[in-house]
């Protein structure tokens, strides 16, 4: 057994039913899609799994990805894909129903939330809801920061603290967002998309399958693989995005597999060597 994984053989990732993928650093950096990637897909579904893109980025509304992922040879369709802003609507749709709203985040999230009921209203808000906001101004700061002084609800789609990018840039995120928040109102954030087990389990639920029976494939420990070891799934870490051996060495819980890429996957699904 490789001291960088938990599981001694590759039992449990054949018998999952469910691959629930990341994206970015995963599957593609960018516009730049990985070698073998688009086959991994393929892999699946001559194997007989399921599959969900499912990504933190809140900057983008799932109809977005669907677009995107075909755009970039991926099979897609609308029940492939869950964004941690449409997350974010379920949860304000089911915890704050009928709250207004002052969001810090981009036109797609916003339209995102609206489809799962939520009222935006940035000047006369009860709730503060953050995503990766890649149209952010300054003015969306100053009101978030007004109403989390007094007192509203924090709640942010994803702790991400940079978006990878290609050669080897990244972008701030969301969890880098709310560290500005934080530091400028003393509040911290409820977040609701990975790693909070809550995302995977509405998933699991919806496809009717064990969390047993789910991988959640990434190329992050502290929000891909948190994910699936809160929500006691199979773990596979893939060394092609942000995460190095030397970052799973020092790591205290270890993944159930640890693989160069998404490649590797398909090779052991059909039963080839990794």
């Amino acid at each position: 057994m490789s001291e960088l994984q938990t599981e001694e053989n590759y039992e449990k990732l054949k018998e999952c039913e469910l691959f629930i993928l990341d994206m970015d650093g995963t599957l593609y950096l960018g516009d730049d899609v990985f070698e073998g990637a688009v086959d991994f897909i393929h892999t699946l579904e001559r194997t007989g799994k399921q599959y969900i893109y499912l990504t933190n980025n809140s900057s983008r509304a799932g109809a977005d990805y669907i677009g995107r992922l075909r755009r970039l040879g991926f099979p897609c369709e609308k029940e492939n894909v869950f964004t941690s802003g449409m997350a974010t609507g379920l949860y304000l749709q089911q915890n704050h129903p009928g709250k207004k709203c002052c969001v810090v985040g981009t036109k797609a999230f916003r339209g995102e939330l609206e489809r799962y009921g939520a009222q935006i209203d940035d000047e006369n808000a009860e709730v503060v809801v953050v995503g990766f906001d890649t149209e952010l101004v300054y003015r969306e700061i100053e009101r978030a920061v007004h109403f989390l002084r007094k007192g509203a609800p924090f709640i942010a789609a994803n702790p991400d603290w940079v978006c990878p990018m290609p050669h080897d840039e990244v972008l701030p995120d969301c969890g880098s967002i709310c560290a500005l928040l934080t530091a400028s109102s003393g509040v911290e954030p409820f977040y609701i998309g990975k790693p909070n087990r809550n995302i995977v389990d509405v998933i699991a639920k919806e496809r009717g399958i064990d969390n047993s029976r789910i991988c959640c494939v990434g190329d992050r420990l502290y929000t891909d693989i948190a994910v699936a070891q809160n929500a006691e799934t199979v773990s596979v870490l893939v060394l092609s995005g942000e995460t190095d051996e030397k970052m799973v060495r020092e790591t205290e819980r270890k993944p159930s597999y640890v693989l160069s890429d998404v490649r590797a996957i398909s090779a052991i699904l059909e039963g080839r060597d990794a």
